[in-house]
């Protein structure tokens, strides 16, 4: 039975969980200082490579506070006295000190430039320890508007979470704010009020109680981005199971409200499901050092490395409703499904540039229809890819502009997906993609990529030269049309609205037998042995057709 998505919603996801929505509809070119200190890979970040974090807070929840400090460990790779740290305001950072000795700041709205004083020695290992406090921005609309979630649950306990993709991690914690040089291991300790939980990333090293308080610290022992980092807070219940994976045994943890214990149990078990699938589909889990966690919060939900983040109310699809319209949407709950799918592609594949976010989303919104395929077959992902296409808008191109933290099109979403699911069509083995698709997470395991690399890998693997097809799809907003003509038993037939040398084969049906059209800009011509009665093209191809 299909289900028409209300149109808020619709609108909302062509923008789902992209931070800053006001990125995805503006076509301003303005960018400013900021824009710049924030999305580019200045002097001063440049000449060290982050090793290791200790972030060590406090959250004082009536005071809507935080205090505290992060301590950064990287490594020297060229002489420099001047680190570039960023924090948003109205965060402030008190003081800087390295080797006990307190250091001089610069600064420059959200960038802060911390000048050194001991020689930075080529090859050391060194310590900078940045103490900060305030007020955190508060979400307005999380995860698209995020910053602190400051809620209560009906309870009338305290219900905090963080959020901050594209806003970025600055807006709550002191770091290195771009997405290319991932920390190596991180250490996370939340003092909180007594009679709570915190849940960040990795995995639970101590509890220490003190008079009203507790300190919750987390050990993370792989790369993380930094948008990935989170903090949840609440009145949490906790269960667990083991999955056997490709790489032995997972811990799968859940922390759910204590009210909703009792139905977390039931409906989570779309996790497990989906570590099936995507095992299948994308090759192991990438963090089973780290564990797996599903931890409920006060909004929509996030892809937060090994603590991903839920709150779709124990409902199949998105908020109850199916993106695609189809009724596939609703054989599974949305959230778990898509925000785990990036713990391979956003946590473990990670842009370096946030222009270059369609490899985070077009990865995953396309692993939605790869997880129907696995549970109800080839046929019904194809259903709900196509299905999803009345979500593209095609306003603007699908990558942003570089070296400005500027995100693209929200068609990055399912316009991406159509793209490669298009890309499937070509490859025509089932097997070789997914082969592709696990090479590609072996191939770029925890490491941070461009577009580029992405393209020359399928490319490579495919054994197709996808430049133009790429070209097409994620730097233009132009549909390729197939245009045809029909005359007894000739078929003539051209691309238009193409980029320089697309010339994608196309798979058509004539008189209910499949075959293979090569077209480019040129009219070409096929004489069919009969008169053509009908004439169809594969709708598994993300086109337009116009009948001349």
């Amino acid at each position: 039975m299909k289900q028409r998505l209300p149109w808020l919603i619709l609108c909302l996801y062509l923008i789902c969980f992209s931070a800053e929505a006001q990125h995805l509809f503006s076509n301003s070119k303005n960018f400013t200082r900021q824009d710049t200190l924030r999305g580019s890979i200045t002097p001063e970040r440049t000449w060290w490579d982050l090793t290791y974090y200790h972030l060590d807070i406090i959250v004082e929840p009536n005071n809507k506070f935080i205090s505290g400090k992060n301590t950064i460990q990287y490594k020297v790779l060229k002489e420099n006295q001047v680190l570039q740290i960023d924090l948003q305001q109205p965060l402030k950072i008190t003081k800087a000190t390295q080797n006990n000795k307190e250091l001089h700041i610069k600064h420059d709205g959200n960038a802060h430039f911390i000048t050194l004083k001991d020689q930075q020695k080529i090859g050391s290992i060194q310590n900078v320890a940045v103490y900060y406090e305030g007020q955190p921005k508060a979400a307005k609309n999380a995860p698209w508007d995020g910053g602190f979630s400051w809620k209560k649950d009906k309870n009338g306990n305290d219900f905090i979470a963080t959020s901050c993709q594209g806003l970025g991690a600055s807006v709550w914690w002191p770091c290195k704010d771009h997405m290319y040089d991932e920390v190596d291991s991180m250490l996370i300790s939340v003092n909180i009020p007594k009679h709570l939980t915190d849940v960040s990333n990795g995995r639970l090293r101590s509890v220490k109680e003190y008079d009203h308080t507790k300190t919750y610290t987390w050990f993370v022992n792989n790369p993380i981005n930094n948008y990935g980092v989170n903090v949840n807070i609440g009145d949490y219940a906790h269960f667990s199971e083991v999955y056997n994976g490709l790489k032995g045994k997972l811990d799968m943890d859940y922390y759910v409200l204590k009210d909703n214990l009792e139905k977390a149990k039931v409906h989570f078990k779309d996790a497990p499901k989906m570590m099936k699938a995507f095992e299948h589909w994308f090759g192991p889990y990438p963090f089973y050092e780290d564990g797996y966690k599903l931890v409920e919060v006060p909004y929509l939900g996030m892809e937060h490395q090994s603590s991903v983040t839920y709150g779709n109310h124990y409902q199949q699809g998105y908020l109850g409703s199916d993106l695609s319209g189809t009724g596939w949407g609703l054989k599974f709950d949305f959230l778990i499904i898509h925000e785990s799918g990036h713990e391979w592609f956003a946590n473990n594949i990670t842009n370096k540039d946030i222009a270059d976010m369609w490899i985070h989303e077009s990865f995953t919104a396309y692993s939605e229809s790869l997880f129907l395929d696995y549970y109800y077959g080839k046929q019904a992902a194809s259903e709900y890819m196509i299905g999803t296409r009345r979500s593209i808008s095609n306003d603007k191109p699908i990558i942003g502009e570089y070296h400005v933290n500027n995100e693209g099109s929200g068609d990055m979403y399912y316009k991406g997906a159509n793209m490669l699911h298009t890309l499937r069509q070509l490859i025509e083995d089932d097997e070789k993609w997914r082969k592709i698709l696990v090479g590609m997470n072996k191939t770029f395991y925890h490491q941070t990529v461009t577009t580029q690399q992405i393209e020359n890998y399928l490319s490579q693997n495919s054994g197709i030269d996808l430049t133009a097809f790429f070209n097409q799809y994620l730097r233009t907003i132009q549909i390729p049309t197939l245009e045809y003509r029909i005359d007894d038993s000739v078929l003539k037939y051209r691309w238009t609205n193409i980029v320089e040398d697309f010339d994608m084969p196309i798979q058509i049906t004539i008189n209910n037998i499949e075959q293979w059209l090569y077209p480019n800009s040129e009219w070409k011509t096929l004489n069919n042995e009969k008169t053509i009665s009908t004439f169809n093209v594969d709708e598994d191809f993300y086109i337009n057709t116009k009948n001349l």
